[in-house]
């Protein structure tokens, strides 16, 4: 099972041209080894490396997937304007996220209808549309 985690993720970072560093090795295999998608944090992707006996620094960590993001092998979705979620699924969808947990899931995208978007001012484009909703407990 680790073979195929380390396969999958060299071949995860390969595919954008990526080097295989342990360390990026290391949080790939975190991230996709399993085949899952998931949305983590910094912490709490710095919190598994150490679960599973890695040294790697948080700043490592906050710049690894800075790395995937820039590299398009993640999606950064930004809750409350400071805290920062990293999808690895990358395509189109909304998400919800979770108040009383600060936990990030993925919304039905089948589900959302956007019927129009306002123009965008001379000489822009849009280039994305993130849908985050914010879900409360009752």
């Amino acid at each position: 099972m680790v073979d195929i985690a380390i396969s999958r993720s060299t071949n995860w970072l390969a595919g954008v041209g990526l080097r295989p560093t342990r360390q990026r090795l290391t949080l790939a295999s975190l991230l996709v080894g399993d085949g899952q998608d998931r949305h983590v944090t910094a912490e709490g992707l710095f919190d598994a490396a150490s679960g599973v006996g890695e040294k790697v620094s948080l700043a490592t960590v906050y710049n690894t997937l800075r790395a995937f993001r820039d590299a398009g092998l993640l999606r950064e979705i930004i809750v409350d304007g400071s805290k920062s979620y990293f999808d690895t699924n990358m395509t189109d969808h909304p998400h919800f996220y979770w108040e009383d947990t600060a936990e990030l899931t993925d919304a039905p995208a089948q589900q959302l209808v956007i019927s129009k978007l306002p123009n965008v001012p001379d000489g822009a484009e849009i280039a994305s549309v993130d849908v985050v909703i914010r879900l409360r407990r009752n």
